[in-house]
């Protein structure tokens, strides 16, 4: 079986999404949303992205079209949580939908290869990448928090795609053991394993047990945004691409995945970042339990997924990597931890 058959949506991140033509985008803002001005294309992993900056009055928005073997019940499941989120909680720092001049939140459109993709424009956020900023444990608190508001809000919404198999959902992080043939080195390789087999064995079966609701998913500090005067403020919560419907640890888990350090004391900033979600949005032990197992799974999809993506991408090697070496490093230091202790922290530090 090759990798690609591995994934229910294998599609949509196997294939870039195809190039298309910046006057055809141009004309598509100022048409449909009445936007002209500059258009600068920004990165993306799937999707194709633009910053609107509109001349009559310099206000900025992005424009994101999906990736077209994307269904549009997938980017509708995103429009519905933004909307969703303006009502529950509308301090929180994510971005607006814009409609078009006809009131629409979205629109499907076809530059004109036949492959109809969904169009949105969103308010844009400033602020400084959070990898760019100096990181203190009050900004590291304020961001654990931020993502506990983010799942209280996120509480009350459902969505029929929320169900729906995605790559990146780490309920099934299994799905990805095929292309860990494809690591070279085999102690990595043995390290991956043993981390896939935890979690098949010993979280997975508990994970589903526990109730869902839709997350963000991707809670990694490429996707926040700081404040450049205040850079313990969390600014802006960015790309809702990869939602899912899936128990809160799962946000939390992902998050924490991005928090570990690789020294001799991994964990150090992990048990604090747990301990202030908990203050918002109160863990069960049972989720504690999970928590070593889920995060050890998530570093293994980042490392397998993007080292597999990049490999038949090369053009686009440097962005779909940049996770990888400290990933890698990550997953080795949990070990030399190990799910015991990590779990006595956890618990200790949420007080159960």
């Amino acid at each position: 079986m090759s990798p690609a058959t591995e994934f229910d949506d294998a599609q949509v991140l196997s294939e870039g999404s195809p190039e298309l033509d910046d006057a055809w985008v141009r004309a598509l803002a100022q048409e449909r949303w009445g936007i002209a001005g500059e258009m600068k294309p920004l990165t993306g992993e799937r999707d194709r992205n633009y910053r609107l900056e509109r001349a009559s009055d310099g206000a900025r928005f992005m424009l994101k079209i999906s990736h077209p073997a994307e269904t549009p019940l997938v980017a509708d499941f995103q429009t519905q949580a933004l909307l969703h989120l303006a009502k529950a909680d509308p301090t929180l720092p994510v971005q607006r939908i814009v409609p078009t001049l006809d009131g629409a939140p979205s629109i499907v459109v076809d530059p004109g290869d036949g492959l109809p993709r969904v169009a949105r424009v969103f308010t844009y956020l400033p602020g400084l990448p959070l990898p760019e900023a100096p990181r203190t444990p009050l900004q590291q608190q304020n961001l654990a928090r931020m993502l506990a508001r983010l799942d209280v809000a996120l509480a009350g919404f459902d969505h029929p795609a929320g169900d729906l198999p995605l790559p990146w959902d780490l309920q099934r992080a299994e799905s990805v053991r095929g292309l860990l043939a494809h690591i070279a080195d085999a102690d990595r390789r043995a390290l991956a394993t043993a981390a896939l087999d935890r979690f098949e064995h010993a979280a997975q079966p508990v994970l589903r047990t526990l109730p869902a609701q839709p997350i963000h998913n991707d809670f990694n500090i490429y996707n926040v945004l700081v404040d450049p005067q205040d850079t313990d403020r969390i600014a802006a919560i960015l790309d809702f691409g990869d939602m899912v419907r899936a128990p809160c640890i799962d946000d939390l888990a992902v998050a924490a995945a991005y928090q570990i350090g690789t020294d001799d004391a991994p964990f150090a900033h992990i048990v604090p970042f747990v301990a202030a979600y908990h203050a918002v949005r109160p863990l069960l032990a049972t989720e504690l339990d999970l928590l070593f197992a889920l995060i050890t799974a998530r570093l293994v999809m980042v490392v397998a997924i993007s080292g597999w993506r990049a490999a038949r991408y090369p053009e686009n090697a440097a962005y779909l990597l940049r996770n990888n070496p400290l990933s890698w490093a990550r997953l080795q230091a949990c070990e030399r931890v190990g799910n015991a202790d990590a779990t006595a922290a956890f618990r200790s530090a949420c007080g159960l």
